[in-house]
């Protein structure tokens, strides 16, 4: 089975700052979240409600609120324009888990597994028109073209992701491309109405941006890490599951490439004809770590949070700053 990323010892980082920092207008998105969840139909709020309650960190409207506040805004549309994100994440999070066939998100029974496929889809439909509707009515056509490019760009990353599924041909930069569209460019956007909100220079608009796409690439290198070598109890998910739904992610193209003939047709018999069982998972995770996938994914991830930290150069220094960096070192932490 899979094991715990072998390194020497664990950098301290944490989202404790971010959190204090944007915690009273955190009080206020999390009160818009519940009221937004209502419905006359009792099984939309219940369904919604299991997910958007079950323990997620709501990183990305932080993202919102603490850019926001970074650039100086002071008026409260960020609060509408937060919950609207989460709200777009939940329902990719539902949509995804039907795709994916997932049994578990966060630890929990998925949706899927507990109201069915239709449910989880239509479930997923009625968020995100609620934030379109909470999109509107912040009022903005720049924010809106933002979230509404996001929500196009994450289902073509989804749909990229699906047509590479169990190709093991896929190179790097196609998992890039994946990558970039389905998990950076939500974090993207909530880093970027910071600025837009507070009607700041195009270049701290694309600073923000910046931070917020390299932050979520770097997370999701993690993720990718940790489905081969962490435990199941800090994913969330079953460990290997990536592996078991013939995804090729990082740590797979990698171990691919630098292998041996035999080796290769191992990952091909494993994912693309569907023979993943526990011994091919132990056997994936014993070459990864041979040719230092794993490791290396890890590396790749603490690059482009460097990136992702070095945008953040063109603002003053505040404690907001530094706790948008901390979430950085904290989102890489979490391999170690």
């Amino acid at each position: 089975m899979a094991v715990v990323l072998p390194f020497e010892s664990a950098p301290e980082a944490s989202i404790e700052s971010l959190v204090r920092l944007v915690q009273p207008d955190m009080e206020r998105v999390n009160a818009t979240i519940l009221s937004r969840t209502g419905s006359d139909v009792t099984k939309i709020p219940e369904v919604a409600n299991h997910l958007i309650s079950s323990g997620g960190k709501r990183l990305r409207p932080m993202l919102v609120l603490a850019t926001a506040q970074m650039c100086g805004y002071q008026g409260d549309a960020q609060t509408k324009i937060a919950a609207a994100v989460e709200f777009l994440h939940t329902a990719t999070l539902l949509h995804d888990d039907v795709v994916d066939e997932s049994e578990l998100r966060r630890g929990k029974a998925t949706a899927r597994m507990l109201w069915g496929n239709e449910m989880s889809v239509l479930v997923g439909d009625f968020l995100l028109g609620q934030s379109m509707r909470m999109m509107v009515e912040v009022g903005s056509l720049r924010c809106m073209e933002i979230l509404s490019t996001a929500a196009a760009v994450i289902a073509e990353g989804e749909v990229m992701q699906l047509a590479a599924a169990k190709n093991t041909e896929t190179t790097e930069d196609a998992y890039l491309a994946v990558i970039r569209s389905k998990t950076a460019e939500l974090f993207a956007a909530a880093a970027e109405f910071g600025p837009v909100l507070a009607g700041r220079p195009k270049a701290e608009e694309a600073a923000c941006r910046s931070y917020g796409t390299n932050l979520g690439i770097a997370f999701q290198l993690v993720d990718d890490a940790l489905d081969y070598g962490g435990r199941a109890a800090e994913l969330g998910k079953n460990v290997g599951d990536d592996f078991r739904e013939g995804k090729i992610t990082l740590p797979v193209v990698l171990a691919f490439r630098r292998g041996t003939d035999a080796e290769r047709a191992f990952w091909r018999k494993a994912l693309e004809k569907g023979e993943a069982d526990d011994a091919a998972l132990e056997t994936a995770v014993g070459l990864m770590h041979k040719h230092r996938a794993i490791e290396d994914t890890c590396e790749r991830a603490k690059h482009y949070g460097a990136i992702a930290t070095d945008a953040l150069g063109l603002f003053p220094a505040s404690p907001v700053k530094r706790a948008l960096a901390d979430a950085v070192a904290f989102a890489i932490s979490r391999a170690y």
